[in-house]
């Protein structure tokens, strides 16, 4: 009895201590938090609500940003281990990761191309896919993002559009400028990539002139070098043997009309003999001549098993769309005329905003049938797509399409909720989704410890209104916080504020 007693009370007695000594460890981390080493730049986000991407909702955090990261995620309970340390009040605030516009053209007006990067990230996107451009502009606007990470988004870029030949974008007209490089063969194409290559682009953008060889020399070469090669199906061929090809990236859908329409066969036949250019045609009227003949034909011919099918061969090969909603939108109302619109061109420097406001008031009024049915069926085509998992990337391709920079993204965001997408599910295509596309899932595109602190402050809560993705308080890039002011600042023309 007496040794039963003691073992009895040698456990109670153990129990105690061990109690006592998680008591003592909890003390000193708390202590030792107290006296965390932060960085002299170090400061906290303080009960502010986070929304990522992936984890969702999470209520009443500290953030704490050191180094351009975010180094530490921390329950609001914990706000006295940092006294010394500049805080942010984020009650009643809302935390969301840097948005993406996955579909830009810095070179397409000369005259916007070095203040982009000013309304993007007024407008909350610290992040870019330049989809196509000439190597020595884009690539300068690149250097400057690399040497300016806190005031510039990151800039991802692909270099010229990689065409055949007649080539779209040569320079023809202000509405086709040279963004583009035209391949005659595929000797000249490997050629050209290797160029292309030595510049260290992100990714590669194949045009709607390749013929069916060159596409294939052109994604093998991708597939080499590890990058994704994106851009619209070739009118040479369809859209089965574009992604067999290695096309695992769409721009605005295009041309998937053409493969889903009751008589596409006979479509593609047709599109080939019109290609062999007996006329002559430089390649922008050649294009535009065949999206004519055949686009608005295939919509109203539209075979829905065709479209089943595509749908499921898209999901099962993880082909990216980036529908760019907003641009065929846009063209198709004729929002641009609206005075709200006419109102935001105060934000362009001034030789665009004249540029544009001469061009918008020789446009009629009138809405074209065709492009609101154009406009309807895209809406369609990605509400069918999303439903099948097929993954998306929100784009604008500003400044194209009197599209103004970073506003234009959350515009987007909008009607990818109308056509089906959940709030989350939105703010991914434009999060997380770029992230992944480029497999920086584990650096960019969340708020989670160790990942760049790239991050936006809203004012209210975008899951429950899309739209209030645009209520920005603050933004923060790399690490660097811009204020509502700094930000105010930006969408001035020949004014600046210090950054705080």
């Amino acid at each position: 009895m007496k040794i039963k007693f003691f073992k009895k009370n040698r456990n109670s007695f153990l129990n105690k201590i061990y109690k006592l000594e998680i008591y003592f460890c909890i003390i000193t981390l708390c202590s030792c938090s107290e006296q965390l080493m932060l960085s002299e730049e170090a400061y906290i986000l303080d009960n502010i609500t986070i929304i990522d991407p992936i984890d969702g909702l999470q209520k009443n955090k500290q953030v704490v940003i050191e180094n351009g990261t975010i180094s530490l995620i921390l329950d609001n309970e914990n706000k006295n281990f940092f006294r010394e340390k500049k805080v942010y009040n984020g009650y009643g605030k809302y935390l969301i990761p840097g948005l993406w516009d996955a579909h830009v053209h810095f070179s397409f007006n000369k005259h916007f191309t070095y203040s982009m990067h000013k309304l993007f990230l007024a407008y909350g996107v610290t992040s870019v896919r330049d989809t196509g451009g000439p190597m020595g502009i884009v690539a300068k606007i690149k250097d400057s993002s690399n040497v300016n990470p806190m005031t510039y988004p990151n800039v991802f870029y692909a270099g010229p559009l990689i065409d055949g030949s007649p080539s779209v974008y040569n320079n023809s007209s202000p509405s086709f400028p040279l963004l583009s490089i035209e391949n005659k063969s595929s000797k000249d194409l490997e050629s050209n990539i290797l160029e292309i290559l030595s510049k260290e682009v992100d990714f590669l953008k194949a045009y709607e002139m390749l013929n069916e060889e060159q596409l294939f020399v052109l994604t093998e070469i991708g597939r080499r070098k590890g990058l994704n090669v994106t851009g619209h199906i070739p009118l040479s061929m369809n859209l089965y043997s574009a992604v067999k090809a290695g096309l695992n990236g769409m721009e605005h859908l295009r041309n998937i009309e053409l493969s889903v329409a009751q008589n596409s066969k006979e479509l593609l036949l047709e599109r080939k003999l019109m290609l062999k250019n007996p006329d002559r045609l430089e390649g922008s009227k050649l294009r535009a001549s065949i999206h004519q003949k055949q686009r608005m034909s295939s919509i109203e011919s539209m075979d829905d098993n065709e479209l089943e099918r595509a749908a499921q061969f898209l999901a099962k090969n993880n082909v990216w769309q980036t529908p760019t909603l907003i641009l065929y939108r846009n063209y198709a109302t004729k929002s641009f005329k609206d005075s709200i619109f006419i109102s935001s061109l105060d934000q362009l420097p001034q030789i665009v905003k004249e540029g544009w406001r001469i061009e918008i008031d020789k446009t009629d009024t009138i809405i074209n049938n065709n492009s609101i049915r154009y406009s309807n069926w895209m809406f369609n085509i990605v509400k069918k797509l999303h439903q099948h998992s097929v993954p998306f990337m929100a784009g604008t391709d500003t400044p194209i399409g009197y599209l103004i920079p970073g506003i234009s993204l959350h515009r987007e965001l909008e009607l990818l909720v109308k056509c089906g997408f959940s709030n989350l599910e939105a703010i991914q295509t434009a999060t997380i989704n770029p992230a992944l596309y480029f497999g920086l899932e584990n650096k960019l595109g969340r708020i989670k410890e160790g990942f760049q602190a790239d991050m936006v402050i809203l004012n209210e809560n975008p899951l429950e209104k899309i739209s209030n993705t645009k209520t920005i308080q603050a933004v923060i890039k790399s690490g660097n916080f811009l204020s509502r002011k700094y930000l105010d600042s930006l969408m001035l023309k020949d004014k600046a504020v210090s950054v705080n």
